[in-house]
């Protein structure tokens, strides 16, 4: 006898998911038609399975409110990008392109300055907070941030990513002990972490609170990341909202255009240069998507 009902997938690995459901979590395959439409599961997903003699199919993924393909998750309320100025050093255009995506969906983001008890991080903290984003400054070593960051996940979906190395499982870790999830060491020789956490996976921190735990990225992983249409990109750094309407061209690019108000901006401190850089690289990737591409 088939049976049908609706849960979430928290776990998929190598063409497997999981998914949370009234019953229990049923191990599932998913209809070859989904991936043939360009609509894979992903953690995170509501799903509409059937089960048989212990044998689960995902049927039919129910509609999103959003989803990333890195890190591959959806339906997410918040992402916690995780930075750090040791032991990894993060490179400012990490975050600023994990937070563009995000912001071009509309989905808050949160910047987690860990190893604070090795390096304050003065300069990554300056940054963000001036570019308007909550910054929580950590250790999961000491445990320093760790109720300011529970209070902002607390009762939401989130997702934590960020560079190899960086703590995101440790500090998953010092927010709920019991998972006693794996860690690894950073590589002296590489200076990245050594992708501990390989896949996506949700964990239920209490009942209204989930976090999914996300591997690692380097630089180089930047490249496998979704653009955003240069035209679209400059709403999704909220640090030039104020600015653009002021400029003197309605269809200003802020790049090399006279009487430009984000440029200006610049010059005068109120948008970080680091930002800015991030945004003309990212504009520049962004001028090579043909939109054949996208459909």
């Amino acid at each position: 006898m088939t049976t049908k009902q609706i849960g979430r997938i928290i776990r998929s690995i190598s063409g497997f998911y999981d998914v949370q459901t009234p019953a229990g979590v049923i191990t599932c395959r998913a209809r070859g038609i989904l991936r043939k439409e360009g609509n894979a599961p992903l953690t995170g997903d509501m799903v509409e399975i059937s089960e048989e003699k212990g044998k689960g199919m995902v049927e039919k993924i129910l509609p999103r409110k959003n989803s990333f393909v890195r890190p591959a998750v959806a339906n997410i309320d918040a992402l916690v990008v995780f930075a750090a100025n040791v032991n990894p050093v993060t490179e400012p255009f990490l975050v600023d392109r994990v937070a563009a995506i995000a912001g071009d969906q509309e989905v808050p983001v949160y910047l987690c300055v860990n190893k604070c008890d090795l390096d304050p991080a003065v300069d990554l903290v300056r940054i963000y907070r001036n570019a308007g984003f909550p910054v929580i400054c950590t250790s999961a070593q000491t445990g320093e941030g760790r109720e300011e960051l529970w209070n902002l996940i607390r009762g939401k979906l989130t997702a934590f990513t960020g560079n190899s190395g960086v703590g995101k499982s440790s500090m998953l870790n010092q927010l709920c002990p019991d998972l006693a999830l794996p860690t690894g060491e950073v590589s002296e020789k590489l200076g990245r972490g050594r992708h501990t956490t390989r896949h996506v996976e949700l964990y239920m921190l209490d009942e209204e609170t989930y976090v999914a735990d996300t591997p690692g990225f380097s630089a180089f992983d930047t490249d496998q990341m979704e653009l955003i249409l240069k035209e679209n990109l400059q709403y999704a750094f909220p640090d030039f909202g104020q600015f653009i309407g002021d400029c003197q061209f309605h269809d200003c690019s802020h790049r090399k255009e006279p009487g430009c108000a984000v440029t200006q901006a610049v010059a005068q401190g109120k948008i970080e240069k680091t930002r800015y850089d991030s945004y003309l690289r990212l504009y520049e990737k962004a001028s090579q998507i043909k939109l054949w591409e996208l459909k």
